[in-house]
């Protein structure tokens, strides 16, 4: 059987989206309340709309996330796997000779940090966002986006 791409993983939908009820352990960790679990082309479309100059993380695409459904919270895991999803699906993209794709590189981890596992790892991420005139630092292992707070996007584009 042949492997998917990850364009096909992308649009798989396996009964998503959907809110459930936080039960058991996960309750200690997130709380009372519903998590709303996305579609990945749910998350793709939240990174499509990162303008140049513009950035988000992955909590903010959890807030959006969990504003859409009507949840408590947007899922954790799987918004950080279908981040990583669109990335590669991007990546798919661009070498299948598309221009437009998914700005993946706007998409920083929580505290402002790179994300080592998208394509091209932290030296790709970093190149893209000092093109778009931002400044990276590293702090102990990691890279950090100067000042990223001022630069998330906000507004209506992402109001449901």
């Amino acid at each position: 059987m042949a492997r998917k791409s990850w364009r096909e993983k992308l649009r798989e939908k396996k009964d998503l989206p959907k809110v459930v009820r936080i039960k058991g352990k996960l309750r200690e960790r997130w709380g009372e309340g519903t998590v709303a679990i996305p579609a990945p082309v749910e998350v793709d479309e939240i990174m499509k709309k990162v303008p140049k100059g513009k950035l988000i993380t992955i909590s903010e695409i959890r807030e959006i996330i969990a504003r859409k459904h009507h949840a408590t919270i947007g899922c954790p895991i799987t918004c950080g796997i279908f981040t990583w999803i669109a990335a590669h699906a991007a990546e798919e993209e661009t070498k299948a000779g598309k221009k437009r794709i998914t700005p993946y590189w706007r998409t920083l981890k929580s505290g402002g940090y790179l994300n080592e596992k998208y394509p091209g790892g932290i030296s790709y991420q970093r190149r893209m966002l000092e093109l778009e005139g931002h400044r990276i630092v590293k702090k102990g292992k990691r890279y950090q986006v100067v000042d990223y707070e001022q630069k998330l996007i906000r507004g209506s584009c992402f109001r449901s």
